[in-house]
């Protein structure tokens, strides 16, 4: 159990966003690896995609979608059916709660689900084609960091991130301070990976490498606390609305650029977005740091001046 305000809490309870983050990349490399598919090439046509009616590509993606999310919440409601007969032994009150929070999250995840797949992925491959269309292309690394700022706030695993900081700091932490911290850094992530798909002899490593250097060698400078978030808000802030907007924008630029590649340079801003928070709220990190060694510092001269007067 986590106990509030508790130092050992506060810096055990961050992180394994981040760690769990790392099975997934491991395991696409070596799957590339082993099938070697590196001549794979592909284009958008999001011009095929549109549809004359607006309810039916709705409809023709429900079932496929209801289906998927049945099979993704079946294993967790198994696990928790035999802990709550093995172990936990809830009231019947308790229990049917969580059972309608299981249906509502099914319910969610259909409306959620079938709305990306069936229009929010489409619109936005579709702007970022129509702005990258345009003369000026400083226009898409500008929109695009405008995009990444405000989307931020639109993902839902940021706010519960957000509560657990508060909670688990006894709000010590300013929420705000990190939510604007963290919107920054996915808005230069995604302006930067709007000027990687500009500039092709920018590759994606070319940001990842020195980026994740940064942030490794911060670590050793700011308080562990802030380790930990920072490095599970890289994993929080590429959730459903990155994956599914951002990314589709960023689709939609690089099919709009000559010489660009949809599969090559429209991946990858995922990664951006997962990285800068790394670096940005571990600066936040040490700013705090040095404010509360002033603080301190302050305390302790104040302190002596009463005992000497």
């Amino acid at each position: 159990m986590l106990k509030k305000g508790d130092k050992n809490s506060e810096e055990d309870s961050f992180g394994l966003v981040a760690i769990a983050s790392t099975g997934a990349i491991i395991s696409v490399m070596i799957m590339n690896i082993i099938s070697k598919t590196d001549k794979i090439t592909g284009s958008l046509e999001y011009h095929e995609s549109m549809s004359s009616s607006i309810i039916r590509p709705f409809i023709e993606k429900t079932p496929t979608i209801a289906g998927e999310s049945f099979l993704a919440l079946i294993p967790i409601l198994l696990i928790f059916l035999v802990f709550q007969k093995v172990s936990i032994n809830l009231s019947k009150k308790d229990f049917k709660k969580i059972l309608i929070g299981l249906l509502f999250t099914f319910i969610g995840l259909i409306l959620f689900l079938v709305g990306v797949n069936a229009g929010f992925m489409d619109v936005g491959s579709a702007i970022g084609y129509e702005i990258a269309s345009l003369d000026n292309k400083a226009y898409v690394i500008i929109i695009g960091f405008i995009l990444g700022v405000v989307t931020i706030f639109a993902e839902p695993a940021v706010y519960v991130l957000m509560h657990q900081i508060e909670e688990v700091t006894s709000g010590h932490v300013n929420r705000k301070a990190v939510m604007f911290t963290l919107s920054i850094g996915v808005g230069l992530a995604v302006a930067l990976s709007m000027l990687r798909i500009l500039i092709p002899e920018i590759q994606l490593w070319h940001y990842l490498l020195p980026g994740y250097l940064i942030s490794i060698v911060m670590t050793y400078f700011v308080p562990n606390l802030f380790v930990g978030i920072a490095f599970d808000s890289g994993g929080v802030a590429s959730g459903p609305m990155t994956a599914t907007f951002i990314l589709a924008f960023a689709q939609g630029v690089a099919e709009s650029i000559e010489g660009a590649n949809v599969l090559v340079d429209g991946f990858g801003v995922i990664a951006m977005v997962a990285l800068t928070p790394l670096i940005a709220l571990q600066v936040l990190g040490f700013i705090f740091k040095i404010k509360s060694e002033r603080e301190d510092a302050k305390n302790i001269e104040s302190s002596q001046e009463c005992i000497s007067s």
